[in-house]
């Protein structure tokens, strides 16, 4: 059984980075300076191009724009919290998702109560 936060880490983190690796480099940012501002090894950013990694999830419009917004805010060199940012996108992309705890229901129906 994969529980949720396995695919968080597997899937979901590795299509965010993906996402914001392309954006910045759309955006004029070299491979070697999006892997600098991501925190990751230039040879990710290169997968991530490829589409030999993180390429398994397709976002909606409002965390596409989001995704765009944090690589500006990268490009122009703003102060960013990157994991912060990150999972507040996650968070914004799982919004509804019963399977990681986002119910409409209350924190006991959730669990039985």
């Amino acid at each position: 059984m994969e529980s949720p936060c396995q695919r968080i880490v597997w899937d979901v983190l590795p299509a965010i980075r993906a996402a914001i690796a392309v954006e910045l480099v759309k955006c004029g940012v070299s491979q070697v300076e999006a892997a600098r501002m991501l925190e990751i090894a230039p040879s990710a950013v290169s997968q991530y191009l490829s589409g030999k990694r993180g390429y398994r999830i397709e976002f909606e419009n409002e965390v596409k724009r989001s995704i765009e917004h944090l690589a500006k805010d990268l490009k122009k060199g703003k102060q960013v919290n990157l994991v912060q940012r990150t999972c507040d996108i996650c968070r914004q992309l799982r919004e509804g998702d019963e399977q990681c705890g986002r119910s409409s229901g209350t924190a006991s129906e959730r669990r039985g109560s």
